[in-house]
């Protein structure tokens, strides 16, 4: 029998760095798309895991997370036209989170924002950005470089995150601020740290080169009878982003340049990101567009949303005083740590402030039979979940 052994190219998606490790412990066999990559949606039970990311340490793989590196003499420069915050406020050695638009001031992606030095950024982001980073270099002194296929990254979650790094031998990490970096050597290498993550809980974000992965990884799964280090999938992660009141690329706003209707792109200001906004810092790509926006007022609102009742409002529709359908829901669920039942949904901006006369209606699907219900709903402040460990300075034990 020919053995045909497909070549890396022919491959239907490809494997992570970590994933020799995290495949003989994914017993649900439940797997997801990312990027091109294969990566674990669950391992065993969801609920179990998010438990974990609230209460000891979990790991999560984030290797797919596109990453580019900017450097040269004209990168802050560079990074002010691209993205609609200050990147000059971005000190060397933090992070920061930022959103880039489109001429006409849609939102084409958000991510975090590394500055590893005072000419030097890294770009992480939910979609492949080359092209566009690329194009709104022209005329820039700087490099764009595509240095996702050089990095591996995992997330360390939980509020025993910090203890366990400590025990790593990462002196000074609890002194770490939210959103600072910091480099660390390990194994021969290094290893750099960043106070960030996407769980809206004390945690860190991990980052080596390739050949270090699994070494990074055994060394961290080897705590588990200590610190009860435990690998999560995607579904419990989604639980606790909801629960943060973080929007994410293509789940509660579509790409600019992905969409195949343009009333379906979305400005900044549409998802209350306004604090994300500069104007004060020079031309930016969707400058003139956003502050004919702000001017004219914007069409839609995303906000956080109380449901009566405990039925999950996942893709409901929701209406002011029972008539007029005035916005969706995007991301919901039955919070399992804030107990109440919760969503981020988009809403037409002349009810995004309403205080009363709210309504979802929820379908909800039992033994292959849709049901429809309506519960009342208001408009509340995100997040949801804010435990003081997610910013206490230096990292708090538990």
């Amino acid at each position: 029998m020919t053995n045909h052994t497909l070549a890396p190219y022919q491959a239907p998606l490809l494997t992570t760095p970590f994933h020799a490790r995290q495949a003989p412990l994914a017993l649900a066999n439940d797997w997801l798309a990312w990027g091109g990559y294969t990566t674990v949606n669950s391992f065993s039970e969801v609920v179990t895991e998010y438990f974990s990311i609230r209460n000891s340490a979990t790991l999560y793989d984030i290797s797919p997370m596109r990453k580019y590196r900017i450097a040269g003499p004209d990168a802050v420069a560079f990074m002010n036209r691209l993205l609609t915050r200050d990147a000059a406020k971005i000190r060397p050695g933090r992070a920061g989170y930022a959103v880039w638009c489109d001429d006409g001031g849609k939102v084409i992606d958000d991510g975090t924002v590394f500055r590893l030095a005072e000419t030097e950024y890294r770009l992480n982001s939910q979609e492949h950005q080359q092209c566009w980073l690329e194009d709104s270099g022209l005329g820039f002194d700087v490099v764009v470089e595509d240095v996702s296929e050089n990095i591996a990254g995992l997330a360390l979650q939980g509020p025993l995150s910090c203890a366990v790094l400590k025990q790593l031998g990462l002196d000074g990490v609890a002194g770490m601020k939210p959103f600072d970096i910091a480099e660390f050597s390990f194994e021969g290498g290094a290893l750099t740290v960043t106070r960030t993550g996407f769980t809206g809980d004390l945690g860190y974000e991990l980052w080596v080169a390739p050949d270090l992965a699994e070494t990074l990884w055994d060394q961290l799964m080897a705590m588990g009878a200590l610190y009860q280090v435990v690998p999560v999938g995607s579904k419990a992660v989604d639980m606790a982003r909801i629960e943060a009141g973080f929007i994410q690329t293509n789940t509660d706003f579509m790409a600019a340049e992905t969409v195949a209707h343009i009333s379906r792109r979305r400005s900044p200001f549409e998802l209350s990101l306004d604090w994300l906004v500069d104007f004060d810092k020079g031309h930016f790509n969707g400058r003139r567009a956003l502050l004919d926006e702000r001017e004219t007022g914007s069409r839609y609102r995303i906000v956080g949303l109380d449901i009566e009742g405990s039925k999950p409002a996942q893709s409901a529709l929701i209406y002011h005083g029972r008539a007029r359908q005035v916005g969706f829901v995007t991301s919901a669920l039955w919070s399992p740590t804030a107990k109440r039942n919760i969503a981020i949904a988009t809403l037409d901006a002349a009810y995004a402030d309403k205080t009363e006369g709210l309504w979802a209606e929820i379908y909800v699907n039992k033994e292959l039979k849709w049901d429809k219900t309506t519960a009342r709903c208001r408009i509340v402040e995100r997040p949801f979940y804010n435990p003081p460990r997610r910013r206490a300075t230096p990292a708090l034990d538990f």
